[in-house]
């Protein structure tokens, strides 16, 4: 399978993941509500205007440039990098966790956040895809790195 298909798919799964775990606690649980699900884990359901732990809240031209220009440059590294080995994994879980956010923007004009954490602020499927998808990005970048310097 190309890279391009890997990296479509992961994207797709992302955003199904995310948006039908969305959809399910905006169905079952209150704005604003929690339920304890395990000990120091809360399912909650918050509206976040702002992008990562809602920085930006609120500044909706300016958070769509960020994310554009990150979405950009992402996709930007992948056409030129698209034969690195495992590069279609973090870049399939970047855009499918951002597209599930923007598709939040779009449709509701703030991000449901769910999954809340002792000190920490709520997030959900596509911050988590987000987050694994920029340390996998980093791996394989570093894996890219240290290969080239065992073979100088």
């Amino acid at each position: 399978m190309s890279p391009w298909l890997r990296a479509g798919a992961v994207t797709a799964l992302v955003i199904a993941l995310d948006q039908a775990t969305k959809a399910i606690v905006r169905s079952s649980v209150e704005l604003g509500d929690s339920d304890r699900v395990l000990p120091g884990v809360q399912i909650v359901h918050v509206r976040n205007e702002g992008v990562a732990f809602n920085q930006l809240g609120g500044g909706g031209t300016i958070v769509s440039i960020v994310v554009g220009a990150a979405l950009l440059a992402l996709v930007a590294y992948f056409v030129t990098h698209v034969r690195k080995p495992l590069v279609w994994l973090p870049t399939g879980m970047l855009l499918g966790g951002a597209l599930g956010n923007i598709i939040d923007r779009i449709r509701d004009g703030a991000v449901t956040d769910f999954i809340k954490l002792p000190a920490w602020p709520a997030f959900n499927v596509a911050d988590m895809s987000i987050t694994f998808g920029v340390l996998v990005l980093l791996y394989v970048i570093e894996r890219a790195h240290d290969g080239a310097a065992r073979h100088a």
